[in-house]
């Protein structure tokens, strides 16, 4: 899944002086959200302390446009995306050549007449105690689920950036659909949520969200080699997406000329132009490569910064009963296995299992090279504090 980025400090220390003094420069954020979307302006405390003010964006659990289809019903249909980690990865169609490459892997996903074996709100198995049957997980819609974000109006550049893991908190897009890093990997659940051609897919709660920048989806098709795949959104690798968490907006793969972006700093953002701010200003792009989200936050979030009315799932009051991944799951980034306790109870070092793992992390590789077997690899992960 998504690489894990560690920052140096000089790196940081040479966007800080470009960061201070280029932030939304008269630009009017509001004006950028989608009908639907309700914007308003409330005080904040950011998680360094800051008092300052934010957006605060409302929206329904379920966008505007059609969502799916999430998970194909039989071997002879194609629906729904996923990124495989495991022998072959990348980034597949969900269609019969993707399950019979799993089934020779020795995942099957299938009954003896060719369905796919779908899961309807089941909780996943328990890290590390993954079966020889596995689902293909849908999660039920649910209507009248509000979200409510922040987003600094001021972004305020952190000590050090954020490192974005599984499941992590991004953003929130213009159309108010929340952002959120890689979906966990199979090999830590043992099933797939499968997501549609445009990136997102439901969370426990009943609430669609997204694990890709949707409107230049095609970029990432195109540069994946899944050209048969199409998001049916309106799609422009220069357009604005959202807004990330610390405030900064996130723009699609290309600068406003059409050109690919280029000089981009650790987390995929730099300061320039934009269509929205011809001056310049601090701001992410999407990758070419799935999942083609910022890699990390360059400035601080605001506390409480993500809050539904969902039962469970991400941001409920019973957050961590249910997670999308079958995991708990608290704040921004902490979601990422405990390498440090891992490593010790595999009896490596740390830097070694991350170096095997490699990225994107490939845990058939890495059981072979640090010579141990992948359930004992998924254990130390899946079962590492923090999990």
């Amino acid at each position: 899944m998504k690489r894990t980025v560690f920052v140096a400090v000089i790196a940081v220390m040479t966007v800080c002086i470009n960061l201070v003094v280029h932030a939304h420069d008269d630009h009017d954020a509001i004006e950028d959200f989608s009908d639907g979307v309700t914007v308003t302006e409330v005080d904040c405390t950011l998680t360094d302390g800051t008092e300052t003010t934010c957006y605060q964006t409302e929206s329904t659990s379920i966008p505007v446009f059609e969502i799916g289809p999430f998970c194909p019903e039989t071997l002879d249909d194609t629906d729904g995306i996923w990124e495989w980690d495991g022998e072959n990865p990348g980034l597949y169609l969900m269609n019969r050549e993707f399950f019979m490459m799993l089934d020779e892997q020795g995942y099957t996903f299938f009954d003896d007449e060719g369905n796919i074996n779908i899961a309807v709100d089941d909780p996943p198995p328990a890290p590390g105690d993954i079966g020889d049957t596995h689902s293909c997980v849908l999660h039920t819609v649910h209507e009248e689920v509000i979200i409510t974000a922040l987003i600094p109006i001021e972004p305020v550049l952190a000590d050090t950036p954020t490192n974005l893991g599984n499941v992590a908190q991004v953003g929130i897009g213009i159309d108010g659909v929340p952002i959120f890093a890689d979906a966990p990997s199979f090999f830590t659940t043992g099933n797939m949520p499968a997501l549609d051609e445009c990136g997102g897919h439901m969370d426990p709660g009943g609430w669609y969200h997204w694990h890709a920048t949707a409107g230049d989806i095609d970029s990432s098709f195109e540069y994946e080699g899944l050209e048969e795949a199409h998001c049916h959104l309106e799609q422009s690798a220069s357009a604005l997406f959202a807004y990330a968490y610390d405030g900064y907006p996130i723009y699609g793969s290309a600068e406003p000329d059409g050109s690919l972006a280029e000089d981009l700093d650790e987390c995929n953002g730099h300061v320039g132009p934009t269509p929205d701010n011809e001056d310049g200003e601090y701001h992410y792009h999407s990758t070419l490569d799935f999942p083609n989200l910022p890699n990390c936050l360059v400035g601080v979030v605001a506390e409480d910064n993500f809050v539904t009315t969902a039962d469970s799932g991400i941001g409920s009051a019973n957050e961590t009963e249910s997670t999308e991944g079958g995991q708990e799951r608290g704040g921004q980034g902490q979601n990422q296995p405990d390498f440090s306790a891992a490593a010790e109870q595999l009896g490596v070092t740390e830097q070694a299992l991350q170096d095997a793992l490699g990225q994107p992390p490939n845990f058939e590789t890495a059981a072979e090279e640090l010579g141990i077997t992948v359930e004992d690899l998924q254990d130390a992960l899946g079962g590492a504090p923090g999990q």
